[in-house]
Formats: C-alpha cells, sequence, structure tokens
C-alpha cells in the first residue's frame, strides 16, 4: 500500500496511514510462518529509534532506575552463580576466531555494572554516543518510555507494516535489492560473525540514528542498527485464516503471557523484537527483513537491543 507523503505530528514522529498488507514470510525462517492478509488502523511512529540523549532525558525526569541497575531477587534465578547475581546486563564481544555457532556463551556474556548508560560495563560511557539508540534497555524500561511519554510500543502488526513502507512482499524495507548501486542502507554485520567484521558499511557497533535512507514512509533503521521491542508476546504463530473463515485480523495482538512460557525453554516470558542489529550477518542471522522476528526475554537488556515509540488515533 502506497502512502501520501509523511506528515510530522512532533519533528520526530511521523503518520503511518492504516491499511491491509501481506504479514510475514513462508520462505525464510519457520517463525515467520505463515504470510497471512493483516489490518491495522494508523498510528503516529517515531521516526528513529529512542536515542541515548532521550533516554537520558527521561531518567533525568523521573529517576527512573533500569532493570539492569536493580539487584537481583536469587529465588528468580536457581542454581545461578552468586557472582552473577549482581546488577549487570549483557554485552557482545567479538570472538578472536571462527567459534561454534551454536553456542552463544561465545559471544555475550553477563557484564555486572553494564547498563544503558555503561553498555559494555564499568567504565564505557555515552560520550559522543548520545544519538546513538539507548540500548540494555529491557521490555519494562521501554514501556515505562513509552508511558512517560505519552505514548505505547508498538505491536507486531503495527511495526511490521510502518516497516514495509507499501513495499509489499519485498525482501527489504527498501526493496529486493541489499545493496542497490552499491550503497549501504542498513547498519548491519559485513563478514564472517562472530570474528570478522569489515565495517564496510561505515560502524562495527551501533550508528547514529537516520545515518542510513529512511524507508518509503520516512522512518530510519527500520532494518539493522538495532533491535526494536513490541508489545507482542513470543509464540509460534497460528496458521493463516482460511478462505471459509474469510476474515482478515485487524489490528491482531499475537502471542499470550502462558504461550510464550510454552515457547520457552528456560521459562522467562519473552516478547517479539523486530528489524534485526548490527550483529546481524548472512552466516548467522539473516533477520534485517521486516518479515523477520526474534523471542527477547522481558528481563533482558542486551548490547543490541532498543526500542521505538507509536501514538495511536
Amino acid at each position: 500500500m502506497q502512502q501520501t507523503a509523511p506528515k510530522t505530528l512532533t519533528q520526530d514522529m511521523i503518520w503511518i496511514q492504516g491499511g491491509t498488507f501481506l504479514m510475514g514470510s513462508d520462505r525464510h525462517y519457520p517463525e515467520e510462518a505463515p504470510a497471512r492478509r493483516v489490518q491495522v488502523d494508523g498510528f503516529w511512529m517515531d521516526a528513529h529509534t529512542i536515542t541515548n540523549a532521550q533516554f537520558a532525558a527521561f531518567v533525568g525526569a523521573t529517576h527512573y532506575v533500569t532493570i539492569a541497575e536493580r539487584a537481583l531477587d536469587p529465588r528468580l534465578y536457581p542454581g545461578a552463580k552468586p557472582e552473577l547475581l549482581v546488577p549487570g546486563s549483557l554485552v557482545f564481544h567479538m570472538t578472536q576466531t571462527r567459534v561454534n555457532l551454536r553456542d552463544v556463551t561465545q559471544w555475550w556474556s553477563y557484564v555486572p555494572g553494564a547498563c544503558w548508560h555503561h553498555p559494555e560495563g564499568p567504565g564505557s560511557h555515552l560520550r559522543g554516543r548520545e544519538q546513538h539508540p539507548v540500548v540494555q534497555v529491557a521490555y519494562e524500561d521501554a514501556a515505562s518510555y513509552a508511558q512517560w511519554a505519552g505514548k505505547d510500543l508498538p505491536t507486531e502488526a503495527e511495526w511490521e507494516f510502518a516497516s514495509r513502507g507499501g513495499r509489499e512482499g519485498a525482501e527489504f524495507v527498501w526493496g529486493d535489492e541489499f545493496n542497490p548501486n552499491g550503497q549501504w542502507m542498513a547498519n548491519t554485520w559485513q563478514g564472517e560473525f562472530p570474528w570478522a567484521n569489515s565495517a564496510s558499511d561505515g560502524f562495527v557497533g551501533t550508528a547514529p540514528v537516520g545515518s542510513y535512507p529512511p524507508n518509503d514512509y520516512g522512518l530510519y533503521d527500520m532494518a539493522g542498527n538495532v533491535w526494536q521491542w513490541t508489545s507482542d508476546w513470543y509464540a509460534t504463530r497460528d496458521p493463516a485464516p482460511s478462505a471459509k473463515t474469510c476474515c482478515i485480523p485487524h489490528n491482531p495482538r499475537g502471542g499470550t503471557l502462558q504461550a510464550s512460557f510454552e515457547s520457552s525453554k528456560i521459562q522467562i516470558p519473552r516478547k517479539i523484537v523486530k528489524g534485526g542489529s548490527f550483529l546481524c550477518s548472512p552466516n548467522f542471522c539473516r533477520r534485517y527483513r521486516p518479515a523477520a522476528r526474534h523471542a527477547q526475554m522481558i528481563d533482558s537488556g542486551m548490547s543490541h537491543v532498543g526500542f521505538r515509540c507509536i501514538r495511536r488515533g
């Protein structure tokens, strides 16, 4: 569905006209299937992901303490090593050589003291990264910011509809070619993950928001840079409606808390994140596409997860 030239509510929000679209994909990862028609109403969406500067303003106004900065309850983490039961978050570390891609502990580690303003742990800082997307924010942190701003987090359907920019069925948010005319369109991993990144797109880690061209709706970084929280619980998708039932889902909200528990091997509920990140590469995580989806534990911030907000109506 094509949209007229974007109109702005504020400097940072763009109106996304509602409509129907083909959500998901039958050609990629199994959790993206089935492709199905979905209808969403119009809404306003942040033109870019929330930045460190914006999140700092929220913390300064409310004195909010993120989950990564709070003491952990040992009862919630039976069997955990005592040295890990301290405030902190998950930090990515590039490996030195090829590693077993089935073992994520080769490149992810829990770092005490890592949080949104010390994203790599104690000693790291945000100087020079004020306009980079905030990371190390758990779901509650993102939802709290949205409430403070008078906004919401998008559903998966709202997020995917907006990310496609009216390009029905396109592989990427900008079209079907990954590097049209040799131009980098998103911040992703170039090389063999997790040990060799040429940074041909200009960045090894996160990039300032708006560093790449927007999609046709005027939204920046709807692929790559950081994964983005949605409000939907993660669960296996239901089969697409049959011709007999005929009904196109209207403003669907995916999953339930119970279904999220049932789909998780570690019994921590998970929400859906969308968009991929600077860590996505063809050899490991080809999820810098609008149909891609991933399950993220609600209590965990990470080096590559951020968010943007919407306002309905």
